[in-house]
């Protein structure tokens, strides 16, 4: 599960990036708004699949409250999700 989580995590803060700085600046620098459609959906899903992931893994890795707490805020913070996969996901 540890290794599904990570990939998970990976990909969401690949989406998130992408969303933030590619899509949006899109959508209103040149009024497109077709990649934050086209990215919103999957970037949802995947946050939705992280925080999941996150409460499983929880529990598999004993953590305590505080690092859970750290790993779910850390979702919506860009880069934050590869911080999570260096520091308490890879071994």
């Amino acid at each position: 599960m540890k290794k599904t989580f990570r990939w998970v995590s990976i990909i969401e803060g690949l989406s998130y990036i992408l969303l933030l700085f590619i899509a949006v600046p899109i959508k209103y620098m040149a009024g497109n708004d077709t990649y934050v459609k086209m990215l919103g959906m999957p970037h949802g899903i995947l946050f939705v699949g992280y925080v999941m992931l996150a409460i499983v893994i929880k529990y598999e890795l004993e953590w305590k409250s505080k690092t859970f707490w750290i790993v779910l805020v850390a979702s919506i913070v860009p880069f934050g999700t590869f911080y999570i996969d260096k520091k308490y996901l890879r071994n």
